[in-house]
């Protein structure tokens, strides 16, 4: 086909995924029409298809089919308003990286309805050679927190591994219904997507079903109000998507505010609770190209915030670091 190219994976776009390493190269492909392009098997790495999600090595070749313009970068069109805002929620920034408190309620990429997301504001923070941040892990819309973004493709490409190689140690505060029994302990199961009454989620099946993938945190309770809620720090293991949230459900205690798991028939909420997901991405840390090792917290978002001071919580009391949970299970 005339205008087809192949391109070849260089060294610092190892690991990168597949959607990524098409934002840096043909800017002007949105991720909808890239989509389709995978779709209809225009997009192959070494002759095979492909996800927008698949994980790029040094080597491979890229099939690219015609696009408009393909060796044209477009300037990064900068929204000053967008700029603002992600400058006012950096917990931390160096050469290689930001690190996001993100709110409760942005989502951190596109999808289906969705317009604005984390991954679109980005592009009004480029860098020095004009590219925008690069995502290297992601939360849920309804989660806040700490959010690790690359300003480079180097920094992506070793954020990246530091990813998946499970390097990164990452904290979530929750305030669940009900009080965890044991306090404290490891929750290890299967978990597949699936479509339900309730539309598609993560639902828990056995080893050998169907797209299930194993699922592993470290819980423990960090002060309780009575019996009906408890303030749980927990320690994903691996990072499967609502793995928490169905974590918790699995548990018993599912986490006050979830749309999707929260199953205690007859629930009756305590006045004075904020309203929306109580799971917040609490601390952050990781090593850094330099060989230092990065470590954040966020603050609780207003809603958590709300919640805390009317159950009597005291979020100053206790030190994230003393309340890990895999120090203790």
């Amino acid at each position: 086909m005339s205008g087809v190219q192949h391109r070849e994976v260089t060294a610092d776009e190892d690991g990168m995924r597949l959607d990524r390493w098409f934002a840096r190269h043909f800017p002007q492909v949105g991720f909808g029409r890239l989509q389709k392009l995978i779709r209809n098997g225009e997009v192959k790495v070494d002759k095979a298809k492909v996800e927008t999600s698949t994980r790029l090595a040094e080597g491979q070749t890229v099939r690219i089919p015609p696009v408009d313009d393909p060796g044209t970068v477009r300037p990064v069109k900068v929204n000053q308003e967008d700029a603002r805002f992600l400058k006012d929620i950096i917990l931390y920034e160096d050469d290689d990286l930001y690190v996001f408190n993100k709110p409760r309620g942005l989502a951190v990429q596109g999808g289906s309805g969705t317009t604005r997301h984390l991954d679109g504001l980005l592009k009004s923070l480029p860098n020095k050679l004009g590219e925008a941040p690069r995502l290297v892990h992601r939360l849920d819309r309804d989660t806040s927190g700490c959010l690790v973004v690359a300003k480079t493709a180097a920094a992506a490409t070793h954020f990246g591994k530091v990813f998946m190689s499970r390097s990164a140690r990452k904290i979530y505060w929750a305030l669940v219904a009900g009080n965890p029994t044991p306090r404290q302990g490891e929750i290890s199961c299967f978990i597949a997507k699936r479509v339900t009454e309730d539309g598609e989620q993560m639902v828990v099946v056995k080893n050998g079903a169907p797209g299930a993938v194993h699922s592993s945190s470290y819980y423990s309770t960090t002060d309780t109000a009575s019996r009906r809620f408890a303030w749980v720090t927990l320690k994903p293991v691996t990072g499967r998507t609502h793995q928490l949230r169905v974590h918790m459900a699995q548990l018993g205690t599912p986490i006050i505010g979830d749309p999707r798991y929260f199953n205690i028939e007859n629930w009756m909420p305590a006045p004075g609770l904020g309203e929306g997901l109580h799971l917040h991405a609490r601390r952050i840390a990781l090593p850094l190209r330099n060989g230092k090792r990065l470590d954040i917290s966020a603050p609780l978002p207003p809603h958590m915030r709300q919640s805390w001071d009317a159950l009597g919580f005291d979020a100053e009391r206790f030190d994230v670091q003393d309340t890990d949970p895999e120090d203790h299970a």
